[in-house]
């Protein structure tokens, strides 16, 4: 390990939920701007060529423990709205952490995660938002998992609502006054004159929850301005259904969107509002030369503003054509996406299409990283780990599979080191990315292989599987070791563990 930093700087991770980089005016959106996050941008680095995963759980959970989502018996995920049976008095949160505790794989006492790597260099941690990887998690499993403070959701279908009437401190649930819907008020998926009713109906829905998150970083920071500290905020924006308190007003004017896609820009104006809130507080407490802010998200784009006669999303096209997401994908034209959210890329959210695994990727740290500077360099959400562990000086666990990107942000690139190949998981199968850009796709359904060249072919339309076999055999052995010898470890239903039956 190659040491750079002996200051003890601060770090900072912002990370979106299915927020596609088109949707961001730094990477191209035409119908309205985001500043602050531009400014992130334009004093930084944004990064081209990086990685999510297919949807948001193994995403997060990939990033927090380092490795990809495609090994075997590493991780699992439950199905979210178990603590909406807490709500209903069904369940006890006694009740609720015992049954999380029983199912699935737990850590084991080896196990490193990326908090840990902060916390035993001395930091200060704290996570406030959409908690861990989910679908559900508890205080004590966050606290393994290295965070010292944490706030907000358990469970992120409780998540897909906006007002909370409760949320979690340390363990201890905090009641939000003033919101009084058990699902958190929860708003249709479709637009429709009663749907737009129903949005706009403000009983029961005194505090927004982005607010509220707002509010605790700005405390975290105060409390721990003087000690080095790592703060991760995964938002819930803009992951829908579409909820926000007000239309903003950059797009309030715009005449080319309805007044759904007016809500779901907000949704994005109202994380770039928290950017803006975490730069002048780092600004007033005289500790912004020394933190470094990530801006990520969890997947590529996905369409939470389907309109009939309008807007699409993954399933068909405007003229009623299923996608199968093996020949036929989602593209911005064909679906009706205004805001070309994929940056005109294939595919959305749970595909292995780049569109629906490309993600936004900038890193500002003043007076080291050179402002407005552009990376082609390929990074994976599971590179965050190597890159925090070296920024501050900490030793790496072994057996992750991530590559420190420090050098690359500190223009030392003999010394940065280039992933062979990334790999993800889908619900059709593995896809991997090599350096060169040679992209294999591997579909369940078919027990097939599709090869892409990017560099040649950003819309991924011409499959080069028939033209190259000696590359799809190299590529797909590779693919093949990266899933512990089955494709089958390539699918989120791998990692999926059911809550017993009670009954």
């Amino acid at each position: 390990m190659t040491t750079y930093m002996t200051d003890n700087p601060n770090v900072i991770l912002i990370f979106a939920d299915d927020l596609g980089r088109g949707m961001l005016s730094c990477y191209g959106q035409q119908h309205f701007e985001t500043p602050n996050i531009d400014r992130l941008a334009s004093q930084g680095m944004k990064f081209n060529h990086a990685y999510g995963c297919a949807f948001c759980a193994p995403s997060r959970a990939s990033m927090l423990t380092g490795i990809h989502d495609c090994h075997q018996g590493t991780w699992t995920y439950t199905q979210g709205g178990l603590y909406h049976r807490l709500s209903a008095g069904e369940l006890t949160l006694d009740q609720i952490t015992e049954l999380l505790h029983t199912t699935g794989l737990q850590a084991g006492p080896d196990d490193v995660f990326l908090a840990q790597i902060a916390e035993e260099a001395g930091y200060v941690t704290g996570q406030i938002g959409k908690l861990e990887w989910g679908f559900a998690t508890t205080g004590a499993r966050i606290r393994r998992h290295g965070w010292q403070y944490h706030y907000g959701y358990y469970d992120h279908q409780r998540c897909h609502g906006f007002y909370p009437p409760y949320l979690f401190e340390n363990g201890q649930t905090t009641p939000i006054r003033g919101n009084t819907h058990a699902d958190c008020a929860v708003n249709p998926n479709t637009e429709s004159p009663e749907n737009m009713e129903f949005r706009r109906n403000r009983q029961g829905k005194a505090v927004y929850s982005q607010d509220i998150f707002n509010e605790k970083i700005i405390e975290f920071l105060r409390t721990h301005h003087d000690k080095p500290f790592f703060l991760y905020h995964p938002s819930q924006l803009p992951h829908g259904p579409i909820a926000v308190p007000d239309i903003h007003p950059a797009v309030k004017q715009v005449s080319a969107l309805t007044t759904y896609e007016k809500e779901y820009a907000s949704m994005i104006l109202k994380l770039d509002e928290t950017v803006s809130i975490i730069l002048d507080e780092l600004e007033q407490l005289g500790i912004d030369d020394r933190t470094m802010i990530v801006f990520s998200a969890d997947n590529g784009h996905e369409v939470y503003y389907r309109q009939q006669g309008r807007t699409t999303g993954r399933q068909v096209d405007l003229e009623g054509n299923q996608f199968d997401d093996i020949t036929t994908k989602f593209y911005s034209e064909t679906g009706g996406d205004v805001f070309n959210g994929n940056d005109g890329m294939g595919g959305l959210k749970w595909s292995s299409w780049e569109g629906g695994t490309r993600i936004p990727y900038i890193v500002r740290w003043p007076g080291r990283v050179t402002p407005n500077s552009v990376s082609d360099h390929m990074l994976t959400n599971y590179d965050l780990m190597p890159t925090l562990a070296d920024f501050i000086g900490a030793e790496m666990p072994q057996d992750k599979d991530g590559v420190s990107f420090l050098p690359t942000l500190l223009e030392r690139c003999e010394d940065q080191q280039h992933h062979e190949w990334i790999i993800y998981a889908s619900r059709l199968g593995p896809a991997l990315v090599t350096a060169e850009g040679w992209k294999l796709r591997y579909i369940n359904r078919t027990d097939s292989f599709q090869l892409y060249h990017l560099p040649n072919d950003y819309r991924e339309e011409n499959d080069l599987s028939a033209d190259h076999p000696d590359f799809v055999t190299r590529l797909s052995g590779w693919m093949r070791n990266a899933c512990d010898g089955d494709y089958r470890n390539g699918t989120p239903q791998a990692h999926f563990v059911a809550y017993p039956d009670e009954n």
